[in-house]
């Protein structure tokens, strides 16, 4: 992303670049060194699983859940130099970036390259891949749970723990990587729009969500949050779709998809926060613009 046409948009570059590098530095802080193991800076690591996960964890990324989940907080109230709420919106990524691991393991999608570099089963082996995998999801669970012990909120952090849960999990994106395993590619819009909110969409929400408990939200602006996360994740996996569309009547319906996804995405959090919503309407934005650049 780059410096915007106007000054809304080189804010948002500004207030990106400076929210993606407070991630980073605490995900490197938190992980150990490759010598350690996690939770053991400086102890052995068996099978090399910590060198594995700060090998995927800390390729470079967009941060885009986390930095929804700050967005979030930001606009229900929550302080973003906070530590809670900051462990809690990164623990998002964690769950992210074990789906990557797994993904792209020979049994799921057998892709060897992730990020610009080989995928983590490619270099350090399909066992230590799974653990790696393994260790970034229980790790987001106890991040959560520091979170909300620093907080002295623990009933807010427990949302965000159901949140991130069911989003991950078999409510969520587990059940999209089944149901793309295991049933033929969807031929409708509705049936390829299931499986983008199961698969994507379902972490897109429980950013949102955890990013709404760090912020105290109350439960209709929650489910307001919420649902601009569902709309804004089918969006996005219809604009990285548009690339790959075989007939330009199928990207010209997607595009259309996309922009009556992210305009509802809009007139949810607007109607909830108003103008706290600014950032969160300059996110849903950006991804109008970039999709508008996609191959027809």
């Amino acid at each position: 992303m780059t410096a915007g046409r106007d000054p809304a948009d080189r804010d948002l570059s500004h207030w990106i670049a400076a929210r993606r590098a407070e991630i980073d530095a605490l995900l490197e802080a938190r992980l150990p060194s490759s010598a350690g193991a996690v939770g053991a800076v400086g102890a052995v690591d068996p099978g090399r699983l910590g060198e594995a996960i700060r090998y995927s964890l800390l390729a470079s990324g967009k941060r885009l859940r986390p930095l929804l989940a700050l967005a979030a907080a930001e606009a229900t109230g929550a302080r973003l130099d906070d530590d809670a709420v900051r462990l809690a919106c990164a623990s998002v990524e964690l769950v992210h970036c074990y789906s990557l691991i797994h993904d792209d393991l020979p049994a799921m999608d057998d892709d060897d390259f992730r990020r610009g570099q080989p995928s983590n089963h490619k270099v350090f082996g399909e066992a230590t891949a799974i653990l790696a995998g393994d260790a970034l999801l229980t790790l987001a669970f106890e991040w959560l749970a520091e979170a909300g012990a620093r907080s002295g909120r623990p009933a807010d952090f427990l949302r965000a723990v159901r949140a991130l849960a069911r989003g991950g999990g078999m409510e969520g994106m587990v059940r999209g990587q089944a149901r793309d395993l295991g049933e033929a590619p969807p031929v409708t819009l509705e049936g390829l729009e299931r499986l983008h909110r199961e698969k994507t969409a379902a972490l897109f929400r429980a950013a949102l969500e955890v990013g709404a408990a760090a912020g105290a939200a109350d439960d209709a602006t929650t489910g307001a949050l919420a649902r601009f996360g569902e709309c804004y994740g089918v969006a996005f996996q219809h604009a990285d779709d548009l690339d790959d569309a075989d007939h330009p009547g199928h990207a010209a319906a997607a595009r259309r998809r996309l922009g009556e996804l992210l305009d509802e995405a809009v007139d949810r959090v607007r109607e909830h926060l108003g103008d706290r919503a600014a950032r969160l309407v300059a996110l849903a934005d950006e991804l109008r613009r970039r999709s508008a650049g996609a191959t027809a």
